[in-house]
Parts: C-alpha cells; structure tokens; sequence
C-alpha cells in the first residue's frame, strides 16, 4: 500500500541527505517487509544520476552493479549489495547539474512554437553525392584532428547563446 511509496521517499530522502544510518534503516524495513530488491536497485539507478550525478559519475556504475548483484543472487544474499551501495550514495558527493539542465532542455522543447529548428548542415552526416553536393558536413571540424578545441557552433542558430546549466541566455 501507501507505506511501499513511504518507505522509498525515506530512503531516497535520507540518501540525499546524506544521512547514512537512516538509510541503512529505510533500506533495511524495505527488504525485511518483503519488498523486491530489484525494485530497491533500480529507484538506486534513478538516485545516482539524479541525486549524484556529475559530483560522482561512478555512483551510476555502482548502482547498476548493485542490480546485477541483486538479479543474479537475489534474496537474502543480495541485501548487503544493496547495503553497500546505499550507504556509498548516503555518503557521496551530491549534484542535480545534469538533472536541471535536461529539464530545462525538454522545456525549450515544449515551449517552441513552429517546426523545430534544423539540424545545421555542417552536423549532417553526407553518406552519398546527392548530401555532399547540397552542403551536409561541409565546414565540420572533426575534433580529434586538432590538438587545440575548435570553434563550431552545434546548437541551431535559433538556440545560439543558451544555456541549459545556467537557465538564461549567455
């Protein structure tokens, strides 16, 4: 019932909050109430890019590790998987950078009006003549052949000057 939802807002809350006790606690209610573990491993997938994220770009790659743990060796064998990586996430560094700036791109998205803006052509892979000829790629500067960053504009030039981390134009 309602006490299943209950209990993973505390967990996840407790994480966020980087109090490792409680979510050892939240956590340790969950498995002992019957909860499916796999349902544990992946809210803990969601936590770690949209809690963690950028502060600790490994905490995905334990979290998805968890969930194999869990799948291959289930219950009772798989609690201190997810003991362990609770407490790593309790205990990480916290970030929401990567989770606002998408949010802030699906709502340019809504927001506009009209056909989207076009791909520019330099971006246009040119896989035959006809492409080549109306311009597809033409101007691309292919990164790896400079050893300094190169100029290139990759956005359309209705979004030139935006933003999305920082939520204004520059």
């Amino acid at each position: 019932g309602e006490e299943h939802y209950n209990c993973i807002s505390a967990l996840h809350k407790s994480m966020r909050g980087s109090d490792e006790n409680a979510s050892l606690y939240w956590l340790a209610r969950m498995l002992e109430g019957g909860e499916d573990p796999l349902y544990v491993a992946r809210r803990l997938v969601r936590f770690a890019s949209e809690d963690i994220g950028l502060a600790d770009p490994l905490a995905l790659t334990q979290a998805v590790a968890a969930y194999q743990g869990c799948h291959f060796i289930g219950m009772p064998e798989c609690e201190v998987i997810l003991a362990q990586c609770v407490v790593y996430f309790a205990r990480a560094p916290k970030s929401v950078e990567v989770y606002r700036a998408y949010g802030n791109v699906k709502e340019c998205l809504r927001m506009h009006t009209g056909p989207l803006p076009p791909v520019p052509l330099h971006l246009r892979n040119a896989p035959t003549r006809l492409m080549k000829n109306l311009g597809y790629g033409k101007g691309y500067k292919y990164n790896p052949m400079y050893k300094e960053p190169v100029e290139q504009d990759y956005l359309p030039e209705e979004l030139k000057g935006i933003d999305f981390f920082k939520e204004r134009e520059t």
